[in-house]
Protein backbone atom coordinates (compact mmCIF):
# COMPACT_ATOMS: atom_id res chain seq x y z
CA UNK A 1 0.00 0.00 0.00
CA UNK A 2 1.28 3.29 -1.05
CA UNK A 3 1.23 6.52 1.00
CA UNK A 4 -1.88 7.43 -0.81
CA UNK A 5 -3.86 4.75 -0.55
CA UNK A 6 -3.29 4.52 3.03
CA UNK A 7 -4.07 8.21 3.58
CA UNK A 8 -7.56 7.13 1.46
CA UNK A 9 -8.27 4.49 3.84
CA UNK A 10 -7.52 6.13 7.16
CA UNK A 11 -10.00 8.97 6.14
CA UNK A 12 -12.67 6.38 5.05
CA UNK A 13 -12.20 5.16 8.75
CA UNK A 14 -11.91 8.37 10.58
CA UNK A 15 -15.31 10.02 8.64
CA UNK A 16 -17.26 6.68 9.70
CA UNK A 17 -16.29 6.66 12.98
CA UNK A 18 -17.15 10.11 13.16
CA UNK A 19 -20.55 10.16 11.24
CA UNK A 20 -21.23 7.08 13.68
CA UNK A 21 -20.08 8.90 17.36
CA UNK A 22 -22.79 9.58 20.26
CA UNK A 23 -22.48 12.18 22.97
CA UNK A 24 -22.84 9.85 25.67
CA UNK A 25 -19.80 8.47 27.85
CA UNK A 26 -20.21 4.87 26.37
CA UNK A 27 -20.07 6.23 23.00
CA UNK A 28 -16.75 8.28 23.91
CA UNK A 29 -14.95 5.50 25.15
CA UNK A 30 -15.25 3.57 22.24
CA UNK A 31 -12.18 3.23 19.66
CA UNK A 32 -12.29 5.80 17.97
CA UNK A 33 -13.64 8.57 19.84
CA UNK A 34 -13.22 10.72 23.09
CA UNK A 35 -14.93 12.78 25.13
CA UNK A 36 -15.14 16.41 24.06
CA UNK A 37 -16.48 19.59 25.27
CA UNK A 38 -17.95 22.59 23.40
CA UNK A 39 -16.39 26.40 23.07
CA UNK A 40 -19.44 28.23 21.76
CA UNK A 41 -21.31 25.90 19.90
CA UNK A 42 -17.75 24.25 18.53
CA UNK A 43 -17.30 20.55 19.61
CA UNK A 44 -13.93 19.45 20.52
CA UNK A 45 -12.27 16.74 21.56
CA UNK A 46 -10.52 16.78 25.10
CA UNK A 47 -7.26 16.33 23.03
CA UNK A 48 -6.52 18.53 20.32
CA UNK A 49 -3.62 17.87 17.86
CA UNK A 50 -0.97 20.76 18.38
CA UNK A 51 0.40 21.87 15.01
CA UNK A 52 4.32 22.35 15.92
CA UNK A 53 5.28 19.20 14.55
CA UNK A 54 3.74 19.80 11.36
CA UNK A 55 5.34 23.21 10.79
CA UNK A 56 8.30 21.85 11.87
CA UNK A 57 8.78 24.44 14.98
CA UNK A 58 10.04 21.37 17.27
CA UNK A 59 11.34 23.55 20.84
CA UNK A 60 13.84 20.87 20.76
CA UNK A 61 16.10 23.28 23.18
CA UNK A 62 19.74 23.27 22.22
CA UNK A 63 19.24 19.74 19.92
CA UNK A 64 19.13 21.98 16.53
CA UNK A 65 19.69 18.82 14.43
CA UNK A 66 15.69 17.85 14.98
CA UNK A 67 14.34 20.48 13.13
CA UNK A 68 16.16 19.08 10.49
CA UNK A 69 14.92 15.85 10.97
CA UNK A 70 10.91 16.62 11.73
CA UNK A 71 11.04 18.53 8.75
CA UNK A 72 12.78 15.38 6.51
CA UNK A 73 9.81 13.02 8.54
CA UNK A 74 7.22 14.91 8.10
CA UNK A 75 6.80 15.83 4.64
CA UNK A 76 3.07 17.18 3.33
CA UNK A 77 1.95 13.07 2.54
CA UNK A 78 3.32 12.31 5.73
CA UNK A 79 0.93 15.16 7.54
CA UNK A 80 -1.80 14.48 5.90
CA UNK A 81 -1.33 10.93 7.27
CA UNK A 82 -1.27 12.22 10.85
CA UNK A 83 -4.43 14.25 10.30
CA UNK A 84 -6.06 10.72 9.13
CA UNK A 85 -4.89 9.30 12.12
CA UNK A 86 -5.91 11.91 14.36
CA UNK A 87 -9.37 12.17 13.06
CA UNK A 88 -9.39 7.83 13.21
CA UNK A 89 -8.58 7.97 17.17
CA UNK A 90 -11.41 10.56 17.83
CA UNK A 91 -9.30 13.95 17.35
CA UNK A 92 -11.34 16.56 15.55
CA UNK A 93 -9.06 19.58 15.83
CA UNK A 94 -5.79 20.77 14.99
CA UNK A 95 -4.77 23.98 16.55
CA UNK A 96 -1.66 26.01 14.91
CA UNK A 97 -0.13 29.09 13.48
CA UNK A 98 -0.59 29.89 10.14
CA UNK A 99 2.81 29.50 7.73
CA UNK A 100 1.78 29.32 4.24
CA UNK A 101 2.72 25.63 3.84
CA UNK A 102 1.47 24.05 6.53
CA UNK A 103 -1.56 26.20 5.61
CA UNK A 104 -1.83 24.72 2.46
CA UNK A 105 -1.71 20.65 3.33
CA UNK A 106 -4.48 21.97 5.53
CA UNK A 107 -6.39 22.98 2.65
CA UNK A 108 -5.42 19.76 0.56
CA UNK A 109 -6.32 17.77 3.35
CA UNK A 110 -10.08 19.22 3.41
CA UNK A 111 -9.83 18.59 -0.26
CA UNK A 112 -9.07 14.69 0.36
CA UNK A 113 -12.21 14.87 2.43
CA UNK A 114 -10.96 15.42 5.75
CA UNK A 115 -13.05 16.87 8.36
CA UNK A 116 -10.80 18.03 11.03
CA UNK A 117 -11.75 21.23 12.57
CA UNK A 118 -8.83 24.16 12.78
CA UNK A 119 -7.94 26.50 15.45
CA UNK A 120 -5.25 28.91 14.10
CA UNK A 121 -3.46 31.83 15.67
CA UNK A 122 -2.70 34.50 12.76
CA UNK A 123 1.04 35.79 12.89
CA UNK A 124 -0.08 39.19 11.34
CA UNK A 125 1.08 41.95 13.14
CA UNK A 126 -0.90 43.59 15.82
CA UNK A 127 -0.96 46.69 15.12
CA UNK A 128 -3.59 50.43 15.77
CA UNK A 129 -5.29 50.11 13.01
CA UNK A 130 -5.85 45.96 13.11
CA UNK A 131 -5.70 46.04 9.14
CA UNK A 132 -2.84 43.17 8.06
CA UNK A 133 -4.67 41.16 11.14
CA UNK A 134 -8.19 41.66 10.10
CA UNK A 135 -6.87 40.74 6.67
CA UNK A 136 -5.64 37.74 7.96
CA UNK A 137 -8.16 36.72 10.02
CA UNK A 138 -11.12 36.93 7.25
CA UNK A 139 -8.55 35.26 5.24
CA UNK A 140 -8.40 32.49 7.45
CA UNK A 141 -12.11 31.65 7.82
CA UNK A 142 -13.05 32.23 4.35
CA UNK A 143 -10.84 29.01 4.05
CA UNK A 144 -12.86 27.49 6.91
CA UNK A 145 -11.46 28.05 10.51
CA UNK A 146 -13.47 27.27 12.69
CA UNK A 147 -11.93 29.47 15.63
CA UNK A 148 -9.21 32.33 15.88
CA UNK A 149 -6.97 32.83 18.83
CA UNK A 150 -4.39 35.40 19.66
CA UNK A 151 -0.97 34.34 19.35
CA UNK A 152 1.09 33.81 22.65
CA UNK A 153 4.04 35.10 20.76
CA UNK A 154 2.03 38.40 20.29
CA UNK A 155 -0.06 38.55 23.43
CA UNK A 156 3.07 38.32 25.57
CA UNK A 157 4.91 41.11 23.86
CA UNK A 158 1.23 43.10 23.91
CA UNK A 159 1.27 42.60 27.71
CA UNK A 160 4.97 43.28 28.34
CA UNK A 161 4.82 47.22 26.30
CA UNK A 162 1.44 47.60 28.62
CA UNK A 163 -0.53 47.41 25.63
CA UNK A 164 -3.68 45.54 26.88
CA UNK A 165 -5.55 47.39 24.29
CA UNK A 166 -4.99 45.62 21.40
CA UNK A 167 -5.27 42.22 22.85
CA UNK A 168 -8.84 43.35 23.33
CA UNK A 169 -8.99 45.11 19.78
CA UNK A 170 -7.52 41.30 18.46
CA UNK A 171 -10.22 39.67 20.52
CA UNK A 172 -13.17 41.67 18.84
CA UNK A 173 -11.48 40.95 14.86
CA UNK A 174 -12.22 37.28 15.43
CA UNK A 175 -16.06 37.74 17.34
CA UNK A 176 -17.05 40.03 14.49
CA UNK A 177 -16.56 37.61 11.71
CA UNK A 178 -18.50 35.53 14.15
CA UNK A 179 -15.91 32.47 15.23
CA UNK A 180 -14.78 31.58 18.51
CA UNK A 181 -12.31 34.06 19.47
CA UNK A 182 -9.72 33.05 21.83
CA UNK A 183 -6.02 34.59 24.04
CA UNK A 184 -3.26 32.85 23.64
CA UNK A 185 -0.31 33.09 26.46
CA UNK A 186 2.67 31.80 28.24
CA UNK A 187 3.17 35.06 30.83
CA UNK A 188 0.12 34.53 33.04
CA UNK A 189 -0.10 37.89 33.47
CA UNK A 190 -2.05 38.04 30.14
CA UNK A 191 -4.62 36.23 30.99
CA UNK A 192 -5.09 37.56 34.34
CA UNK A 193 -4.86 41.02 32.93
CA UNK A 194 -7.62 39.88 30.51
CA UNK A 195 -9.63 38.45 33.46
CA UNK A 196 -9.18 42.37 35.28
CA UNK A 197 -10.13 44.04 32.36
CA UNK A 198 -13.44 41.83 31.01
CA UNK A 199 -12.11 41.12 27.82
CA UNK A 200 -14.49 39.26 26.25
CA UNK A 201 -12.45 36.40 24.99
CA UNK A 202 -13.89 33.30 24.42
CA UNK A 203 -11.35 30.78 25.48
CA UNK A 204 -7.85 30.81 26.12
CA UNK A 205 -5.03 29.08 25.25
CA UNK A 206 -2.31 28.53 27.62
CA UNK A 207 0.93 27.15 28.83
CA UNK A 208 0.44 24.38 31.56
CA UNK A 209 3.28 21.65 32.93
CA UNK A 210 5.24 21.01 35.94
CA UNK A 211 8.89 21.10 36.78
CA UNK A 212 9.55 17.91 38.12
CA UNK A 213 11.19 16.81 34.91
CA UNK A 214 14.99 16.27 34.41
CA UNK A 215 15.81 19.18 32.36
CA UNK A 216 13.24 21.54 34.36
CA UNK A 217 14.47 24.44 36.57
CA UNK A 218 15.85 23.75 39.99
CA UNK A 219 14.51 25.88 42.69
CA UNK A 220 15.23 29.60 42.60
CA UNK A 221 16.27 29.02 38.88
CA UNK A 222 12.86 31.01 37.92
CA UNK A 223 13.20 34.66 38.25
CA UNK A 224 10.16 36.14 35.86
CA UNK A 225 7.46 35.48 33.75
CA UNK A 226 8.24 32.98 30.58
CA UNK A 227 10.21 35.69 28.77
CA UNK A 228 12.86 35.75 30.72
CA UNK A 229 13.09 31.52 31.16
CA UNK A 230 13.26 30.78 27.67
CA UNK A 231 12.56 26.45 28.01
CA UNK A 232 10.29 26.48 30.40
CA UNK A 233 6.84 27.18 28.74
CA UNK A 234 4.90 27.31 32.24
CA UNK A 235 7.02 29.33 34.64
CA UNK A 236 4.88 29.19 38.05
CA UNK A 237 2.54 26.06 37.41
CA UNK A 238 0.92 26.75 40.82
CA UNK A 239 0.19 30.22 40.12
CA UNK A 240 -1.55 29.42 37.11
CA UNK A 241 -3.60 26.06 39.12
CA UNK A 242 -4.67 29.32 41.38
CA UNK A 243 -5.82 31.63 38.75
CA UNK A 244 -7.80 29.31 36.45
CA UNK A 245 -9.79 27.86 38.94
CA UNK A 246 -11.74 31.39 39.07
CA UNK A 247 -11.78 32.09 35.63
CA UNK A 248 -15.08 30.49 33.81
CA UNK A 249 -13.74 30.56 29.93
CA UNK A 250 -12.81 27.49 28.67
CA UNK A 251 -9.18 26.57 29.03
CA UNK A 252 -7.23 25.03 26.46
CA UNK A 253 -3.64 24.47 28.18
CA UNK A 254 -0.63 23.47 25.87
CA UNK A 255 3.03 22.39 26.15
CA UNK A 256 1.59 19.49 28.34
CA UNK A 257 4.74 17.65 27.41
CA UNK A 258 6.67 20.60 28.52
CA UNK A 259 8.04 19.93 24.59
CA UNK A 260 8.37 16.25 24.70
CA UNK A 261 9.80 16.18 28.50
CA UNK A 262 7.22 15.02 30.28
CA UNK A 263 5.55 11.43 30.07
CA UNK A 264 1.82 11.59 27.68
CA UNK A 265 0.30 9.73 31.12
CA UNK A 266 1.58 12.08 33.24
CA UNK A 267 1.42 15.02 31.65
CA UNK A 268 -1.85 14.40 30.66
CA UNK A 269 -3.52 13.36 34.35
CA UNK A 270 -1.45 16.89 35.61
CA UNK A 271 -3.06 19.04 33.09
CA UNK A 272 -6.89 17.48 33.56
CA UNK A 273 -6.44 17.59 37.49
CA UNK A 274 -5.58 20.57 37.67
CA UNK A 275 -7.91 22.35 35.74
CA UNK A 276 -7.68 22.22 32.16
CA UNK A 277 -10.60 21.74 29.86
CA UNK A 278 -8.26 20.40 26.72
CA UNK A 279 -5.19 20.05 25.63
CA UNK A 280 -2.86 20.39 22.74
CA UNK A 281 -0.61 17.47 22.30
CA UNK A 282 1.93 17.40 19.37
CA UNK A 283 2.34 14.15 18.21
CA UNK A 284 4.10 12.06 15.65
CA UNK A 285 1.82 9.25 13.30
CA UNK A 286 2.98 6.56 15.15
CA UNK A 287 2.23 8.13 18.68
CA UNK A 288 -1.65 9.07 17.86
CA UNK A 289 -3.24 5.85 18.94
CA UNK A 290 -1.13 5.42 21.91
CA UNK A 291 -2.05 8.32 23.37
CA UNK A 292 -5.18 8.68 22.51
CA UNK A 293 -5.96 5.22 24.87
CA UNK A 294 -4.03 6.86 27.56
CA UNK A 295 -5.79 10.11 27.40
CA UNK A 296 -9.44 7.42 27.68
CA UNK A 297 -8.12 5.93 30.30
CA UNK A 298 -6.84 9.52 32.06
CA UNK A 299 -10.35 10.89 31.92
CA UNK A 300 -11.94 7.83 33.08
CA UNK A 301 -10.59 8.24 36.79
CA UNK A 302 -9.97 12.61 37.16
CA UNK A 303 -9.97 14.27 40.54
CA UNK A 304 -10.64 17.79 39.30
CA UNK A 305 -9.71 21.11 41.22
CA UNK A 306 -11.98 23.13 38.52
CA UNK A 307 -15.41 22.77 37.18
CA UNK A 308 -15.24 21.75 33.53
CA UNK A 309 -16.10 24.99 31.79
CA UNK A 310 -16.10 23.34 28.31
Amino acid sequence: MNRRQLLQTTLTAAVAQSAGSGSSRAAAEEKGTLPQGKIGDLKLSRMILGGNLLTHYTHSRDLKYVYNLCAHYNTDEKIMETLAAAEANGINTVSMHNPPRPMGVLRKYRARGGKIQWIICPTAKVTEDMEEYKTQVRELIQEGCEAIYLWGVHSDKLMADGKIGLIAKAVEVAKDEGVPSGVGAHDLRVIAECEKQKIPADFYIKTFHHHKYPSGPKPGQIKGPYAENPGYWCSDPEATIELMKNVTKPWIAFKVMAAGAIPPKDAFRYAFENGADHILAGMFDFEIQEDAEILRTTLAGLNRTRPWRS
